[in-house]
């Protein structure tokens, strides 16, 4: 099954039903992530991202592939990343499912600060979270940016003690996204 047939059935699970306003789907997305430890600075990207967002019950759903990240300083490190940390063959995706709390007019081209209240899983743990994002909406796309920490103890990522000051305890996460009209 394909990522976006996953994503709409994701979608169709977090709101119970078929929507009868827009669709919005991911068009182009990215995510990035920042480790900034005393000893070493590690950055990594992906631009696998799913998501949509039903305009009418302004919920959503997000969704990513932790294998998909790329950068690091080394592919040893990714490899750990994937293995030791982040446990990626047993806890394969990152996911944020929820409803954005103000009220949006989805028809009208205008800039908003939001915030989106839902369930934040990753690494098989599910923390309730409200993260704050900035949207564009322009020319009938949505444009979305935000960024937010994680802290690794609340979803039990455990970093051994031999590299404790080279992986900081607050990652700093970086979103951009592209949403379109489902056709």
């Amino acid at each position: 099954m394909s990522i976006n047939v996953i994503s709409i059935l994701f979608f169709i699970l977090l709101t119970g039903t078929v929507a009868t306003g827009q669709i919005f789907k991911t068009s182009e997305a990215s995510v990035s992530f920042q480790s900034d430890a005393p000893l070493e600075i590690i950055e990594a990207k992906s631009n696998s991202l799913q998501g949509v967002i039903d305009s009418q019950n302004r919920t959503f759903a997000f969704s990513i592939p932790i294998r998909s990240f790329q950068g690091f300083n080394s592919p040893l490190q990714r490899e750990h990343f994937n293995e030791n940390y982040m446990e990626s063959g047993q806890f394969p995706q990152a996911v944020f499912t929820g409803k954005i709390i103000e009220e949006i007019d989805f028809r009208k081209d205008k800039k908003y600060i939001l915030r989106a209240k839902g369930k934040f899983t990753i690494h098989g743990i599910t923390q309730e979270r409200i993260i704050k994002s900035h949207l564009e909406i322009k020319d009938e796309k949505l444009y979305i940016k935000s960024t937010f920490t994680i802290l690794l103890d609340e979803h039990q990522i455990r970093v051994p003690r031999i590299v404790y000051q080279k992986i900081a305890k607050e990652i700093l996460v970086n979103i951009s996204a592209v949403f379109s009209i489902e056709s």
